[in-house]
């Protein structure tokens, strides 16, 4: 599954992640590092798996907790309208 910020969204790297601005809103959101790796890995067209992956080995993480937080990290992107 390939993960797309909205067209309203813009995005700008940071030393601690990534800053999302929801121009639609005014909001401004920010992803840690660990968000950011697995939203760069969707956006370059792996799956919620790929990226569950590479958490569980950059970070030391079991793979089911891994694959628990990939998958919130995605229902709550596109709840708020954020990525489709």
């Amino acid at each position: 599954m390939v993960l797309k910020f909205a067209t309203n969204v813009s995005t700008a790297q940071t030393d601690y992640g990534t800053v999302l601005l929801d121009e639609r809103a005014g909001e401004y959101w920010e992803l840690n590092p660990t968000a950011t790796l697995v939203v760069n890995i969707l956006m370059a067209g792996g799956d919620e798996a790929d990226a569950a992956a590479a958490l569980a080995g950059e970070f030391d993480i079991d793979l089911a907790q891994a694959t628990d937080d990939v998958e919130a990290l995605v229902r709550q992107l596109r709840t708020s309208g954020l990525a489709g």
